[in-house]
């Protein structure tokens, strides 16, 4: 063994190499699509169907002349569903903002606070309106988990908003809050990568918005290069992982192991 190699390994493990090649191409596919975005090149992304349902939510406020509430999780801003729910808010006020409808924002924890206080007077002023930014309709709740979802009933058996939008990470207080909204006659509008608590949005609310998804809206409509090319880099990995598994599975079917051999980390 040369001195060379010896001194490597004590830094570098080979025999997972193939971890290092995998996240290699990944972080390749990240950045490439980020690169090609901020050149202004046009990345592709389905429209979702929630965001439609967004727009007709808006739009019965509009009709009822009834407030919109945006509930954004019960998660801090370390949390990456709060982020991407940050930047949905800003959009969604951006476009309630152009219908005059109020918007009520119930935060459940205080570092948020500010982020989405930002968030809604970005979106106000994108729309040309900032004089109708009202601050207190951001409002700081409690960071308990249940003090929080009575608060945030309350608010909804108190000022009956036309729609409900719940973007964020969600956990035991989604159905209480959910089946309130329904009782009230709220169009609501959900979405969480918490997969645990999707069954009480898809049952409760008129329409869901399910797991990566999430991120997925809030790079559509924020059509920031970073989010748009992560997102674009992520789904070219999982489609070449989907090739490589079929191919794996053809290839171990046949008695060829060496190729699906390499893929183990030992």
């Amino acid at each position: 063994m040369s001195p060379i190699f010896f001194y490597l390994s004590s830094w570098f493990d080979f025999n997972r190499i193939n971890v290092l090649v995998i996240l290699g191409l990944f972080f390749a596919f990240v950045f490439y699509f980020i690169n090609q975005a901020k050149k202004g090149k046009s990345l592709f992304v389905r429209r979702i169907s929630g965001l439609d349902a967004i727009e007709e939510a808006v739009g019965r406020a509009t009709e009822m002349g009834k407030p919109i509430l945006y509930i954004s999780g019960i998660e801090d801003m370390d949390n990456l569903q709060t982020v991407a729910s940050m930047i949905i808010l800003g959009n969604v006020t951006e476009m309630v903002a152009r219908y005059d409808v109020p918007l009520l924002v119930p935060i459940c924890r205080p570092f948020v606070v500010p982020v989405a206080e930002e968030a809604v007077k970005q979106g106000y002023i994108k729309a040309g309106k900032p004089d109708a930014y009202d601050k207190n309709n951001i409002r700081y709740i409690s960071d308990e988990q249940f003090a929080y979802t009575a608060g945030v009933n309350g608010i909804m058996l108190r000022e009956r908003p036309a729609a409900n939008l719940m973007f964020g990470s969600f956990f035991a207080e989604s159905l209480i809050m959910a089946e309130t909204g329904f009782s009230t006659g709220a169009i609501q509008v959900a979405g969480t990568a918490n997969i645990h608590q999707l069954p009480f949005f898809v049952v409760a609310c008129d329409y869901t918005i399910i797991g990566e998804e999430l991120f997925a809206t809030s790079a559509y409509l924020s059509k920031e290069p970073k989010l748009l090319g992560s997102l674009k880099g992520s789904d070219l990995a999982k489609f070449l992982i989907i090739i490589i598994l079929i191919l794996g599975a053809l290839l171990e079917t046949f008695g060829i192991t060496k190729f699906s051999s390499w893929f183990f980390v030992r």
